[in-house]
């Protein structure tokens, strides 16, 4: 006997149970950034590898460690499934001229792809809903972002189940200077830091205040603060967003040792963090991405985002108090005798052409009408609609309701679609 294949480990099935409550959540989330003017693009998968090198930072855990790469087979070129969304978006963005007609307000929901130990809440092969803005600079953009997020929260009952963390890295000029102190007080502490740090000490120093190495918590407390050598634009910036927040009633916590593990951040960053998910706590992390655009060779415009990891996300969530009565059929129509096979067959087509959102199942493989009534309770539906040779021949159908108690009646074909229309208004 040949052996049975598995998925591959990290790269996981979602079973209807738990797609259907994703789609009806993805159903909150669209509606919920139509409401704000966001539009959706998609972009491939799989992008040239440069872009993410690029864009990322060579010196990320992204790259050097996490991204699925791979020769094309064809022309040599180098390929990497897409490890985040922001990248190719930008791509995008300056591919087909997007930048010229801005402002932009983008999303995107789709799978990306990180080689990393799988474990709960952090996957190979897991979904990110991303939101970008391209050609607003100021910190009201900002405050929207946050403020956007913070509805969603609301929309989805976890406005206590979430904080928001706040910084802002300055302008490139500032993080440099910046990046001098740091780098001469680590140097202090050498022989003190774990491997990744030493690595980082000279290529990204601001990641190791981001380290979760617990053995180097007091020494990144005591470390230089970014949010003291911030330049003058950007400390206004930066207030006027803390100003807009405290004016919505937006609770926060300025952290400022989140720097965020792409290079492509400056100015704010964000991040809304849990303590109901273990050692993957942020659920929602974004920023401004001002100078990416310039980097990857478009015109220089100012850009802000954030990325929602799904998979986080809906495990915060209790599916049992979504209603996934919304995938079951109104009604399951059993259908007994041959007249009647056929029969039904078109009345179930006229039915959902003429009685809109109607959910209607058709018994399907035959069967007693007793075993027919057990699948249409099995089914979900609350309604069984029966023809057999005897509603063939007087053109009428049995309605029987199978979640209360109720008697049995008849109607005829021309009245099975007025009733079938106020039963499904009544349920919306």
């Amino acid at each position: 006997m040949s052996q049975t294949l598995q998925s591959v480990r990290g790269m996981n099935d979602i079973l209807p149970d738990e797609a259907e409550f994703w789609e009806l959540f993805e159903d909150t989330v669209r509606a919920w950034l139509k409401a704000y003017g966001y539009r959706p693009i998609r972009m491939p998968i799989v992008e040239p590898t440069p872009l993410f090198k690029r864009a990322i930072g060579e010196v990320t855990d992204i790259v050097e460690k996490e991204m699925y790469s791979f020769e094309d087979s064809l022309n040599g070129e180098l390929l990497t499934l897409r490890p985040e969304g922001t990248a190719g978006c930008v791509r995008a963005v300056i591919q087909h001229g997007l930048a010229n007609q801005i402002p932009r307000r983008l999303y995107y929901i789709g799978q990306m792809f990180r080689h990393e130990r799988p474990q709960k809440g952090r996957y190979r092969q897991f979904h990110q809903l991303g939101v970008e803005v391209f050609g607003l600079e100021g910190p009201d953009v900002d405050a929207e972002l946050i403020l956007m997020t913070a509805r969603l929260w609301r929309l989805l009952k976890l406005d206590d189940a979430v904080t928001l963390q706040l910084n802002s890295l300055g302008s490139s000029y500032a993080r440099s200077m910046y990046r001098e102190k740091l780098v001469h007080y680590f140097e202090q502490h050498h022989d003190t830091l774990d491997e990744d740090s030493r690595r980082r000490l000279h290529s990204n120093p601001l990641r190791i205040l981001d380290s979760k190495n617990p053995e180097l918590a007091q020494i990144i407390a005591a470390a230089p603060k970014l949010t003291e050598h911030l330049d003058e634009e950007s400390r206004t910036h930066f207030l006027d967003l803390c100003s807009q927040l405290d004016a919505a009633g937006v609770r926060y916590q300025i952290n400022p040792c989140l720097v965020r593990g792409l290079d492509y951040y400056g100015r704010t960053v964000f991040e809304w963090v849990t303590d109901k998910l273990g050692a993957q706590g942020t659920v929602c992390a974004g920023g401004r991405f001002d100078g990416l655009v310039e980097q990857l060779g478009g015109k220089a415009t100012p850009a802000v985002g954030f990325a929602i990891g799904l998979e986080r996300l809906t495990s915060l969530l209790d599916a049992g108090v979504v209603p996934l009565e919304q995938y079951q059929p109104h009604a399951y129509l059993v259908r007994v005798g041959d007249a009647a096979q056929r029969h039904a067959l078109l009345l179930a087509e006229r039915l959902r052409d003429e009685v809109p959102g109607l959910r209607l199942q058709l018994n399907h493989g035959g069967g007693s009408f007793k075993n027919q009534l057990k699948r249409a309770d099995k089914s979900g539906a609350a309604l069984a609609l029966v023809m057999g040779e005897e509603e063939v021949v007087n053109g009428t159908v049995g309605i029987k309701s199978l979640r209360e108690q109720a008697e049995q009646q008849t109607l005829g074909l021309d009245q099975i679609v007025p009733f079938l229309r106020d039963y499904v208004a009544g349920r919306k």
